[in-house]
């Protein structure tokens, strides 16, 4: 027996070799912190990750991890328990395994061993100032200035029933929650929430209060995969169990946040700190230009697609609805109310039809391109000179010759127009595909969010704005090329 096991476990280190493994994260530091560890380990045992970092909050994850779009991600219990499974009821490590399997066909491991719960923070001369030391001593106050991150007000153990456990009377304002801390720190806020092992709890010297009453479920750390993630892969995550503590994890936030260290230095440095990696790593970081480049690159790609999809489908559709008016009006609406969705709730709706990646995020801003182009295109043919057209037809042209020779020409300034009003839209909204892991130059924008790095936040919208500019002349270059000098507008 134990010369098969071995065996077993043999084939199935080998067959890791070459073998990709989708390692999601949230857009916060914690999460990238230890959706690095995680990778960082697959690594060492000789898979290739494929990293999708960025990826909002726990539904987009989730959804990402239902869909195939990854494989594992770091979460949290309590999250698990009242945002997916949306329990009335406390559950246990065990308990919740079972249900995830029962329900989603989904398991969770073992937890790295540190509860990181919600909880109310401000600075001390705050709360001295309205003597609270309990959640519950906020009930008498009605007008402090209190700003929580978007998720936590929508959550179910969020500020909705948080509220109404304490009977509150507050009315808070949404907030980036990387953003927060700051605003705590200029003196914009008095009351933000927190996560238990923010690095900035240390940083900025904050209180937390006290769960007086006990409503936040309790948060441990575990990673939730498919249930047919390789046995050989939820070893490697079981090397996890009980490692980290809530002192350690904060230490490790703060560290990124304010020690000058990257993500994957931090969880290098833990891995070699606990023994859980066989060497040192070789460092593939590109230096900051080439990494610019790079994602420029990509961004290029994700708008260029799009926009190529959207003159394919627009210009067409728009002489056809120019030919047949009685319908362009309610076609027009119908693209028209697309413009209305807000893009990263569009991004967000397309993870359940077609995963995470760039093939939603192309699919978004092809949507987003269609109007200015549909629009200008059937208005730059109905604004030809009706004397042209009946010139056109005294000749004896057929419809389909009149748009060739007299009506598309004519129209060519306005659907250059149009395509070039979409460019800059789609370059502008491409860096919110990040969110949905589609990678370009928002990846930079969101993470700087996340870690409150203006650096790292010009490193993406300089270099978006750059491309807009650039845009700008090339269709203007195209302009004066392709379109006579007295018909340019």
């Amino acid at each position: 027996m134990k010369v098969i096991s071995t065996i077993l476990i043999l084939l199935g280190t080998l067959s890791s070799y070459g073998q990709v493994i989708k390692v999601g994260a949230k857009h916060f530091n914690e999460s990238y912190i230890l959706g690095e560890i995680l990778s960082q380990l697959l690594e060492d045992e000789g898979y290739e990750v494929e990293r999708n970092f960025n990826l909002g909050g726990t539904v987009v994850c989730f959804e990402a991890l239902r869909t195939g779009g990854i494989d594992l991600y770091p979460e949290y219990t309590g999250s698990l328990a009242e945002e997916i499974l949306k329990s009335e009821t406390r559950l246990s490590l065990a308990a919740l395994n079972t249900k995830l399997q029962e329900a989603l066909n989904l398991e969770i491991s073992s937890s790295f061993g540190f509860n990181n719960t919600y909880a109310l923070a401000g600075t001390p001369e705050t709360f001295a100032q309205l003597q609270a030391t309990n959640i519950s001593d906020l009930r008498q106050y009605r007008d402090l200035s209190m700003a929580l991150s978007y998720e936590f007000l929508k959550r179910k153990d969020g500020w909705e029933n948080l509220k109404r456990t304490y009977n509150l009377q507050l009315n808070p304002v949404g907030i980036e929650h990387g953003l927060a801390y700051q605003a705590i720190s200029n003196g914009k806020i008095q009351i933000t929430d927190a996560y238990s092992t923010d690095g900035e709890i240390e940083k900025y010297g904050l209180t937390l209060l006290k769960d007086d009453l006990g409503f936040f479920p309790e948060y441990y750390a575990v990673a939730v995969f498919q249930t047919n993630l390789p046995v050989h892969v939820k070893g490697i995550i079981s090397k996890l169990e009980s490692q980290i503590d809530e002192d350690e994890m904060q230490a490790m936030n703060s560290e990124m946040l304010y020690g000058g260290k990257t993500f994957a230095e931090v969880a290098h440095s833990f891995l070699k700190r606990k023994n859980l990696t066989s060497g040192n790593r070789n460092s593939s970081s590109q230096g900051m230009l080439n990494q610019i480049g790079a994602k420029s690159i990509e961004h290029l790609s994700i708008t260029g697609i799009a926009l190529g999809l959207a003159i394919l489908i627009a210009v067409p559709l728009g002489i056809l609805l120019f030919v047949f008016s009685a319908v362009s009006r309610p076609v027009l609406y119908v693209v028209g109310l697309l413009q209305t969705i807000p893009s990263i709730a569009l991004l967000a709706l397309m993870i359940p039809l077609l995963g995470i990646g760039k093939i939603p995020a192309v699919t978004a801003l092809f949507l987003y391109a269609l109007l200015p182009i549909l629009r200008n295109t059937t208005t730059g043919l109905t604004s030809v000179d009706p004397v042209l057209r009946k010139v056109a037809t005294g000749m004896g042209m057929t419809t389909f010759q009149q748009l060739r020779y007299v009506g598309i020409p004519l129209a060519m300034p306005a659907i250059l127009a149009g395509i070039r009003t979409a460019a800059v839209i789609t370059i502008g909204t491409a860096t919110l595909a990040a969110f949905i892991g589609a990678g370009g130059l928002g990846e930079f924008i969101v993470t700087g969010l996340a870690l409150n790095n203006t650096s790292l936040i010009l490193q993406g919208a300089i270099p978006a704005a750059m491309l807009a500019i650039v845009v700008e002349f090339v269709f203007e270059l195209v302009e004066k090329i392709s379109i006579p000098k007295h018909l340019r507008s």
